[in-house]
Protein backbone atom coordinates (compact mmCIF):
# COMPACT_ATOMS: atom_id res chain seq x y z
CA UNK A 1 0.00 0.00 0.00
CA UNK A 2 1.22 3.73 -0.89
CA UNK A 3 1.25 6.42 1.69
CA UNK A 4 0.14 8.58 -0.72
CA UNK A 5 -1.55 8.68 -4.40
CA UNK A 6 -1.13 12.15 -6.25
CA UNK A 7 -3.74 12.23 -8.70
CA UNK A 8 -2.11 14.82 -11.62
CA UNK A 9 1.41 15.05 -12.12
CA UNK A 10 1.70 19.22 -12.77
CA UNK A 11 3.95 21.38 -10.85
CA UNK A 12 1.62 20.90 -7.66
CA UNK A 13 0.86 17.49 -7.94
CA UNK A 14 4.78 16.73 -8.40
CA UNK A 15 5.65 19.27 -5.47
CA UNK A 16 4.10 17.15 -3.11
CA UNK A 17 5.24 14.03 -4.31
CA UNK A 18 8.95 14.93 -4.39
CA UNK A 19 8.57 16.74 -0.37
CA UNK A 20 6.76 13.50 0.73
CA UNK A 21 9.32 11.06 -0.87
CA UNK A 22 12.01 13.44 0.69
CA UNK A 23 10.75 12.32 4.30
CA UNK A 24 10.57 8.64 3.33
CA UNK A 25 7.25 8.00 2.50
CA UNK A 26 5.76 5.75 -0.70
CA UNK A 27 4.31 8.13 -3.17
CA UNK A 28 3.01 7.56 -6.69
CA UNK A 29 1.73 10.21 -8.75
CA UNK A 30 -1.08 9.12 -11.62
CA UNK A 31 -0.89 11.09 -14.73
CA UNK A 32 -3.33 11.11 -17.19
CA UNK A 33 -1.18 11.74 -20.13
CA UNK A 34 1.71 10.07 -21.70
CA UNK A 35 4.38 12.12 -20.20
CA UNK A 36 4.22 15.83 -18.41
CA UNK A 37 3.11 18.59 -19.43
CA UNK A 38 2.70 22.03 -19.02
CA UNK A 39 -0.94 23.68 -20.00
CA UNK A 40 -0.78 25.02 -23.29
CA UNK A 41 -4.04 27.91 -22.24
CA UNK A 42 -1.20 29.10 -19.17
CA UNK A 43 1.19 32.27 -19.67
CA UNK A 44 3.63 30.14 -17.92
CA UNK A 45 5.22 33.44 -15.95
CA UNK A 46 6.07 33.33 -12.17
CA UNK A 47 7.81 36.01 -9.91
CA UNK A 48 11.87 35.83 -9.14
CA UNK A 49 10.59 35.21 -5.55
CA UNK A 50 9.05 31.57 -6.90
CA UNK A 51 11.69 31.22 -9.15
CA UNK A 52 14.53 31.65 -6.21
CA UNK A 53 12.36 29.92 -3.32
CA UNK A 54 11.27 26.57 -5.29
CA UNK A 55 14.97 26.45 -7.13
CA UNK A 56 13.73 26.47 -10.86
CA UNK A 57 16.63 25.92 -13.29
CA UNK A 58 17.60 27.74 -15.73
CA UNK A 59 17.22 25.55 -18.16
CA UNK A 60 13.37 25.58 -18.38
CA UNK A 61 13.14 29.74 -18.74
CA UNK A 62 12.74 30.62 -21.89
CA UNK A 63 13.51 34.75 -20.69
CA UNK A 64 13.41 37.03 -17.55
CA UNK A 65 11.58 40.04 -18.03
CA UNK A 66 12.44 43.68 -16.36
CA UNK A 67 9.39 45.69 -18.21
CA UNK A 68 5.93 45.93 -19.27
CA UNK A 69 3.53 47.69 -21.27
CA UNK A 70 -0.36 48.21 -20.18
CA UNK A 71 -2.81 49.61 -22.61
CA UNK A 72 -6.00 51.10 -21.94
CA UNK A 73 -9.42 50.45 -23.96
CA UNK A 74 -8.41 53.69 -25.55
CA UNK A 75 -4.86 52.95 -26.42
CA UNK A 76 -3.10 55.06 -23.45
CA UNK A 77 0.12 53.56 -22.08
CA UNK A 78 1.40 52.81 -19.01
CA UNK A 79 5.25 51.69 -19.34
CA UNK A 80 6.17 49.62 -16.29
CA UNK A 81 10.34 48.94 -15.83
CA UNK A 82 12.56 47.87 -13.51
CA UNK A 83 16.53 47.60 -13.47
CA UNK A 84 16.38 43.97 -11.93
CA UNK A 85 14.14 41.37 -13.52
CA UNK A 86 10.88 40.80 -11.78
CA UNK A 87 9.69 37.73 -13.32
CA UNK A 88 10.84 34.33 -15.35
CA UNK A 89 9.11 33.01 -18.74
CA UNK A 90 8.69 29.07 -18.39
CA UNK A 91 9.27 26.69 -21.37
CA UNK A 92 5.77 24.97 -19.74
CA UNK A 93 6.56 21.47 -20.39
CA UNK A 94 10.20 21.66 -19.65
CA UNK A 95 8.86 23.10 -16.29
CA UNK A 96 6.04 19.91 -15.52
CA UNK A 97 8.93 17.68 -16.64
CA UNK A 98 11.62 19.21 -14.53
CA UNK A 99 9.27 19.49 -11.54
CA UNK A 100 8.38 15.41 -12.30
CA UNK A 101 12.16 14.56 -12.49
CA UNK A 102 12.54 16.25 -9.12
CA UNK A 103 9.88 13.80 -7.32
CA UNK A 104 11.40 11.01 -8.90
CA UNK A 105 14.88 11.66 -7.97
CA UNK A 106 13.56 11.94 -4.62
CA UNK A 107 11.72 8.23 -4.86
CA UNK A 108 8.49 9.04 -6.45
CA UNK A 109 6.58 7.23 -8.60
CA UNK A 110 4.94 7.86 -11.62
CA UNK A 111 2.57 6.04 -13.63
CA UNK A 112 1.51 7.44 -17.13
CA UNK A 113 -1.68 6.78 -19.41
CA UNK A 114 -3.68 6.27 -16.16
CA UNK A 115 -6.94 7.90 -15.56
CA UNK A 116 -8.15 7.93 -12.36
CA UNK A 117 -12.12 7.77 -12.96
CA UNK A 118 -12.84 7.10 -9.31
CA UNK A 119 -11.44 7.21 -4.92
CA UNK A 120 -12.97 5.44 -2.54
CA UNK A 121 -12.45 6.43 1.02
CA UNK A 122 -12.38 3.32 3.18
CA UNK A 123 -12.17 3.08 7.26
CA UNK A 124 -8.42 2.36 6.57
CA UNK A 125 -7.43 3.25 3.28
CA UNK A 126 -8.65 5.19 0.09
CA UNK A 127 -9.10 2.93 -3.37
CA UNK A 128 -7.75 5.05 -6.30
CA UNK A 129 -9.67 3.53 -9.51
CA UNK A 130 -7.56 4.34 -12.40
CA UNK A 131 -8.11 3.07 -16.10
CA UNK A 132 -5.72 2.16 -18.70
CA UNK A 133 -7.34 1.61 -21.71
CA UNK A 134 -10.28 -0.46 -21.24
CA UNK A 135 -8.47 -1.84 -18.55
CA UNK A 136 -9.65 -0.74 -14.50
CA UNK A 137 -7.12 -1.35 -11.87
CA UNK A 138 -7.24 -0.23 -8.17
CA UNK A 139 -4.67 1.36 -6.02
CA UNK A 140 -4.48 0.98 -2.29
CA UNK A 141 -3.49 4.27 -0.45
CA UNK A 142 -3.30 5.60 2.71
CA UNK A 143 -3.93 8.92 1.66
CA UNK A 144 -4.90 10.51 -1.94
CA UNK A 145 -4.17 13.97 -2.82
CA UNK A 146 -6.17 15.65 -5.58
CA UNK A 147 -4.14 17.68 -7.92
CA UNK A 148 -6.07 17.32 -10.89
CA UNK A 149 -6.56 21.31 -12.02
CA UNK A 150 -9.81 22.81 -11.64
CA UNK A 151 -12.77 19.90 -11.31
CA UNK A 152 -15.68 20.74 -10.45
CA UNK A 153 -17.19 17.42 -10.18
CA UNK A 154 -13.95 15.68 -8.34
CA UNK A 155 -14.73 18.41 -5.84
CA UNK A 156 -18.14 17.59 -5.03
CA UNK A 157 -17.85 13.91 -5.28
CA UNK A 158 -16.07 13.73 -2.22
CA UNK A 159 -18.12 16.51 -0.12
CA UNK A 160 -15.72 19.82 -0.57
CA UNK A 161 -18.29 21.94 -1.93
CA UNK A 162 -19.31 24.35 -5.45
CA UNK A 163 -16.64 26.64 -6.37
CA UNK A 164 -19.03 29.15 -7.38
CA UNK A 165 -17.23 31.57 -9.57
CA UNK A 166 -14.45 30.78 -12.14
CA UNK A 167 -13.59 31.96 -15.70
CA UNK A 168 -11.47 30.84 -19.06
CA UNK A 169 -8.45 31.81 -20.45
CA UNK A 170 -7.44 30.76 -23.88
CA UNK A 171 -4.20 31.02 -25.30
CA UNK A 172 -2.15 30.74 -28.59
CA UNK A 173 1.20 30.87 -29.88
CA UNK A 174 2.16 33.67 -32.88
CA UNK A 175 4.75 34.91 -34.26
CA UNK A 176 5.50 38.37 -33.20
CA UNK A 177 8.74 39.20 -34.47
CA UNK A 178 8.98 42.79 -32.77
CA UNK A 179 7.63 42.39 -29.43
CA UNK A 180 10.46 43.11 -27.08
CA UNK A 181 8.32 42.88 -23.48
CA UNK A 182 5.09 41.61 -22.04
CA UNK A 183 1.95 43.45 -23.34
CA UNK A 184 -1.02 43.66 -21.59
CA UNK A 185 -4.21 45.06 -22.95
CA UNK A 186 -7.67 46.05 -21.20
CA UNK A 187 -11.24 46.73 -22.16
CA UNK A 188 -13.55 45.19 -24.46
CA UNK A 189 -10.82 42.96 -25.84
CA UNK A 190 -11.19 40.51 -22.97
CA UNK A 191 -14.50 42.25 -20.87
CA UNK A 192 -14.05 42.13 -17.54
CA UNK A 193 -10.18 41.06 -17.79
CA UNK A 194 -7.58 41.49 -20.01
CA UNK A 195 -5.49 39.93 -22.79
CA UNK A 196 -1.87 39.27 -23.19
CA UNK A 197 1.39 39.04 -25.12
CA UNK A 198 4.11 37.34 -23.87
CA UNK A 199 7.49 37.15 -25.68
CA UNK A 200 9.46 33.46 -25.19
CA UNK A 201 11.88 32.34 -28.10
CA UNK A 202 11.70 34.61 -30.77
CA UNK A 203 10.37 35.26 -33.01
CA UNK A 204 7.34 33.36 -30.93
CA UNK A 205 4.79 34.92 -28.41
CA UNK A 206 1.94 34.08 -26.51
CA UNK A 207 -1.30 35.80 -27.04
CA UNK A 208 -4.21 34.95 -25.17
CA UNK A 209 -7.15 36.46 -22.72
CA UNK A 210 -9.89 35.22 -19.84
CA UNK A 211 -13.02 35.64 -20.77
CA UNK A 212 -16.29 34.47 -18.69
CA UNK A 213 -18.05 33.53 -22.16
CA UNK A 214 -16.97 33.31 -25.80
CA UNK A 215 -13.16 33.15 -25.21
CA UNK A 216 -12.51 32.12 -28.61
CA UNK A 217 -14.61 34.91 -30.12
CA UNK A 218 -12.65 37.65 -28.32
CA UNK A 219 -9.23 35.90 -28.89
CA UNK A 220 -9.84 35.76 -32.66
CA UNK A 221 -11.15 39.32 -33.21
CA UNK A 222 -8.15 40.09 -31.14
CA UNK A 223 -5.50 38.54 -32.79
CA UNK A 224 -7.10 39.56 -36.59
CA UNK A 225 -6.56 43.47 -34.64
CA UNK A 226 -3.12 42.84 -33.96
CA UNK A 227 -2.50 41.19 -37.51
CA UNK A 228 -4.03 44.31 -39.20
CA UNK A 229 -1.64 46.44 -37.31
CA UNK A 230 1.00 44.33 -38.06
CA UNK A 231 1.98 43.33 -34.68
CA UNK A 232 1.65 39.54 -35.73
CA UNK A 233 2.25 37.73 -38.69
CA UNK A 234 -1.11 35.81 -39.35
CA UNK A 235 -4.16 35.76 -37.05
CA UNK A 236 -4.78 31.78 -38.31
CA UNK A 237 -4.25 29.91 -34.99
CA UNK A 238 -4.93 26.73 -33.16
CA UNK A 239 -5.97 28.21 -29.67
CA UNK A 240 -6.13 26.12 -26.35
CA UNK A 241 -8.57 26.34 -23.30
CA UNK A 242 -8.47 26.31 -19.66
CA UNK A 243 -10.83 26.99 -17.02
CA UNK A 244 -9.38 28.54 -13.74
CA UNK A 245 -11.10 29.01 -10.45
CA UNK A 246 -11.24 32.56 -9.06
CA UNK A 247 -12.29 31.21 -5.62
CA UNK A 248 -11.25 28.32 -3.88
CA UNK A 249 -13.70 25.94 -3.16
CA UNK A 250 -15.54 25.67 0.45
CA UNK A 251 -13.34 23.08 2.18
CA UNK A 252 -9.79 21.50 0.25
CA UNK A 253 -10.00 18.49 2.71
CA UNK A 254 -11.73 15.54 4.20
CA UNK A 255 -11.43 12.28 5.25
CA UNK A 256 -7.90 11.00 3.81
CA UNK A 257 -8.23 13.22 1.23
CA UNK A 258 -6.22 17.12 0.49
CA UNK A 259 -6.94 19.02 -2.69
CA UNK A 260 -4.13 21.66 -3.52
CA UNK A 261 -2.74 24.01 -6.35
CA UNK A 262 -6.03 24.55 -9.30
CA UNK A 263 -8.39 22.25 -7.11
CA UNK A 264 -7.70 23.91 -4.12
CA UNK A 265 -8.83 27.27 -5.61
CA UNK A 266 -4.73 28.01 -4.88
CA UNK A 267 -4.66 31.07 -8.06
CA UNK A 268 -4.41 34.43 -8.31
CA UNK A 269 -8.12 36.00 -8.70
CA UNK A 270 -6.02 39.24 -10.49
CA UNK A 271 -4.27 37.38 -13.00
CA UNK A 272 -5.11 34.18 -12.77
CA UNK A 273 -1.68 33.30 -12.39
CA UNK A 274 -1.43 29.60 -10.30
CA UNK A 275 2.01 28.06 -10.34
CA UNK A 276 3.29 30.00 -7.04
CA UNK A 277 0.70 29.87 -5.07
CA UNK A 278 -0.31 25.97 -5.74
CA UNK A 279 3.64 25.01 -5.04
CA UNK A 280 3.27 27.19 -1.48
CA UNK A 281 0.25 25.11 -0.97
CA UNK A 282 1.96 21.97 -1.84
CA UNK A 283 4.47 22.70 0.76
CA UNK A 284 2.15 23.45 3.29
CA UNK A 285 0.02 19.80 2.19
CA UNK A 286 3.48 17.82 2.52
CA UNK A 287 4.09 18.86 5.75
CA UNK A 288 0.25 18.26 7.00
CA UNK A 289 0.59 15.09 5.28
CA UNK A 290 3.95 14.02 6.69
CA UNK A 291 2.69 14.95 9.93
CA UNK A 292 -0.60 13.25 9.92
CA UNK A 293 0.97 9.86 8.15
CA UNK A 294 3.93 9.78 11.67
CA UNK A 295 0.52 9.96 14.05
CA UNK A 296 -1.34 7.41 11.76
CA UNK A 297 -4.71 9.89 11.58
CA UNK A 298 -5.44 10.98 8.34
CA UNK A 299 -9.17 12.35 9.60
CA UNK A 300 -10.77 15.23 8.56
CA UNK A 301 -10.12 16.65 11.53
CA UNK A 302 -6.62 16.00 11.34
CA UNK A 303 -6.10 17.14 7.92
CA UNK A 304 -7.89 20.60 8.50
CA UNK A 305 -4.48 21.12 9.31
CA UNK A 306 -3.27 22.08 6.06
CA UNK A 307 -6.76 24.30 5.28
CA UNK A 308 -5.83 26.32 8.14
CA UNK A 309 -2.37 26.64 6.71
CA UNK A 310 -2.51 27.22 3.73
CA UNK A 311 -5.39 30.16 4.24
CA UNK A 312 -3.09 31.80 6.51
CA UNK A 313 -0.51 32.08 3.94
CA UNK A 314 -2.77 32.31 1.15
CA UNK A 315 -5.80 33.52 2.12
CA UNK A 316 -6.29 37.35 2.38
CA UNK A 317 -4.38 37.52 -0.79
CA UNK A 318 -6.80 35.64 -2.18
CA UNK A 319 -9.49 37.60 -0.96
CA UNK A 320 -8.22 41.14 -1.79
CA UNK A 321 -7.30 39.77 -5.13
CA UNK A 322 -11.05 38.59 -5.93
CA UNK A 323 -13.04 41.82 -3.81
CA UNK A 324 -10.60 43.80 -6.75
CA UNK A 325 -11.54 41.65 -9.92
CA UNK A 326 -15.17 41.99 -8.75
CA UNK A 327 -14.83 45.54 -8.77
CA UNK A 328 -12.51 46.09 -11.98
CA UNK A 329 -15.23 44.09 -13.56
CA UNK A 330 -17.54 46.31 -13.01
CA UNK A 331 -15.47 49.74 -15.01
CA UNK A 332 -16.34 51.05 -18.01
CA UNK A 333 -14.03 51.47 -20.56
CA UNK A 334 -14.15 55.08 -19.77
CA UNK A 335 -13.71 54.77 -15.92
CA UNK A 336 -10.51 52.61 -17.03
CA UNK A 337 -8.91 54.95 -19.55
CA UNK A 338 -9.46 57.76 -16.11
CA UNK A 339 -6.96 55.33 -14.12
CA UNK A 340 -4.83 55.52 -16.44
CA UNK A 341 -4.81 59.17 -17.16
CA UNK A 342 -4.44 59.35 -13.31
CA UNK A 343 -1.93 57.54 -13.08
CA UNK A 344 0.04 58.53 -15.30
CA UNK A 345 -0.18 62.07 -14.23
CA UNK A 346 -0.24 61.82 -10.93
CA UNK A 347 3.24 59.46 -10.87
CA UNK A 348 1.74 56.92 -9.22
CA UNK A 349 3.19 54.71 -11.59
CA UNK A 350 6.70 55.55 -10.51
CA UNK A 351 5.85 55.41 -6.40
CA UNK A 352 4.38 52.05 -7.04
CA UNK A 353 7.47 50.98 -8.74
CA UNK A 354 9.94 52.23 -6.25
CA UNK A 355 7.77 50.65 -3.06
CA UNK A 356 10.12 48.47 -2.04
CA UNK A 357 6.96 46.13 -0.53
CA UNK A 358 5.23 45.92 -3.88
CA UNK A 359 5.58 42.54 -5.36
CA UNK A 360 4.72 40.57 -8.71
CA UNK A 361 3.23 37.77 -6.19
CA UNK A 362 1.37 39.40 -3.90
CA UNK A 363 -0.86 41.96 -5.36
CA UNK A 364 -2.66 42.97 -2.34
CA UNK A 365 -0.08 45.47 -1.27
CA UNK A 366 -0.39 47.11 -4.59
CA UNK A 367 -4.12 47.15 -4.79
CA UNK A 368 -4.31 48.60 -1.28
CA UNK A 369 -1.36 51.62 -2.15
CA UNK A 370 -3.29 52.17 -5.08
CA UNK A 371 -6.79 52.26 -3.92
CA UNK A 372 -5.01 55.21 -1.15
CA UNK A 373 -4.88 57.86 -3.95
CA UNK A 374 -8.43 59.30 -3.50
CA UNK A 375 -8.44 60.30 -7.26
CA UNK A 376 -8.62 56.96 -8.13
CA UNK A 377 -10.86 55.46 -5.53
CA UNK A 378 -13.21 58.05 -6.51
CA UNK A 379 -12.82 57.28 -10.50
CA UNK A 380 -13.57 53.76 -9.00
CA UNK A 381 -16.83 54.56 -6.99
CA UNK A 382 -18.04 53.43 -4.00
CA UNK A 383 -15.95 50.61 -2.39
CA UNK A 384 -16.75 48.66 0.46
CA UNK A 385 -13.55 47.23 1.97
CA UNK A 386 -12.82 43.41 2.32
CA UNK A 387 -11.31 43.41 5.75
CA UNK A 388 -11.00 46.76 8.52
CA UNK A 389 -7.38 47.88 7.91
CA UNK A 390 -5.89 46.77 11.35
CA UNK A 391 -6.93 43.14 10.44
Amino acid sequence: MYDGVVVGGGPAGSRVACRLAEQGHRVLVMEKKSRPGGKTACTGIIGQECAGAFGVEGRVILRKINSATLFSPSGRQLHLRREEPQACILDRSAFDIFMAERAQKAGAEYSFNSRVTDINIEKDHASVIISRGKKLETIETRVAVLATGFSPPMLQKFGLGVVKDFTTGVQAEVEAPALGEVEVYFGDVAPGFFAWLVPTAPPLARAGLLSRSRPGYFLKKWLAELAGRGKITTAEVKPSYGAIPLRPPPRTYGERLIAVGDAAGQVKPTTGGGIYYGLLGADIAADTLHRALGEDDLSAKSLARYERGWRKKLGREIRTGYWFRKIYERLSDRQIDRIFQLIRAGGIDEVLLNAEDVSFDWHGRTIMRLLKYRMVASTIGRIKFPYKDND
